[in-house]
């Protein structure tokens, strides 16, 4: 089955190019007139809107109830990942994260408290786009969406199938309607996605201001943090949660919406 799926994303991909204009600059991102423009509209929302809620969310909410709810939205992506550990293959990870949601979910009260990295079990990678990498399909180009930033056209159908996939998902589809699953969907990533905003206000403060080309930047840190995850890179995987850009100065880093640790090889 991997071979025949592998097969009909690579000639969907492929399809995906053809026709479209001319590359730019660079040969794997040939919608780069689109994606800046799709980067000034997401950069606009998010200094009129998503910026200041950020910084009402960081101010009124107390740090260690962000921790905790952050821990709490972690451990819910917790069978995501184990899935798509065992559809790589990947038995040791699989077990590591099966153990980490067990830990987290009792001892850690249902995931508001990490005990399992406190006990030196380190959370591990798993989303779909990783596990169509490991069965050969290529990344596709580099894109840029509305509200969810970043991405190549196999991670973003990888982000998808993760999004169906979620457990949280799963149990409210079959035990609520299908529009009060919407919402809780919904309302869950865009919590998710406020915490890490509130996380990064700083830092992405600074990649902004001391970049002479944003967007070209924004895309040289987000396939660099890709490649780690992948194993494409010399980068220690472990712990991975910021990734410099070397093109930038030394005290500048991002993290960005993507699992926080490369996959033990």
């Amino acid at each position: 089955m991997k071979p025949i799926l592998s097969a009909v994303l690579s000639l969907a991909l492929l399809a995906g190019c053809a026709g479209q204009v001319a590359p730019g600059s660079d040969p794997s991102d040939p919608f780069e007139a689109s994606n800046r423009a799709v980067l000034e509209f997401n950069t606009s929302l998010d200094e009129n809107i998503i910026r200041p809620a950020a910084e009402a969310y960081r101010d009124t909410v107390p740090a260690p109830m962000r921790t905790a709810l952050r821990n709490f939205l972690r451990n819910l992506n917790e069978p995501v990942i184990l899935a798509n550990n065992l559809l790589q293959g990947r038995m040791l990870d699989a077990g590591h994260t099966l153990m980490r949601f067990y830990i987290n979910s009792t001892a850690g009260g249902l995931g508001l408290f990490d005990v399992a990295t406190a006990s030196g079990i380190e959370r591990r990678t798993g989303d779909f786009g990783q596990t169509l990498h490991a069965w050969g399909v290529p990344d596709g180009p580099f894109l840029m969406l509305p509200l969810f930033g970043p991405t190549t056209v196999r991670d973003a159908v990888g982000d998808g199938v993760d999004a169906l996939a979620s457990p949280v998902g799963l149990v409210t589809g079959a035990t609520t309607s299908a529009a009060l699953s919407q919402m809780l969907g919904v309302g869950r990533g865009a919590l998710g996605g406020l915490d890490l905003r509130a996380e990064n206000i700083e830092t992405l403060d600074a990649l902004r201001s001391e970049s002479l080309d944003y967007y070209a930047r924004l895309r040289s840190v987000v396939r660099q943090r890709r490649d780690a995850e992948l194993g494409r890179s010399t980068a220690e995987g472990e712990g991975l949660s910021t990734l410099d850009d070397p093109g930038a100065a030394p005290s500048v880093s991002v993290t960005l919406p993507i699992t926080a640790v490369a996959p033990a090889r």
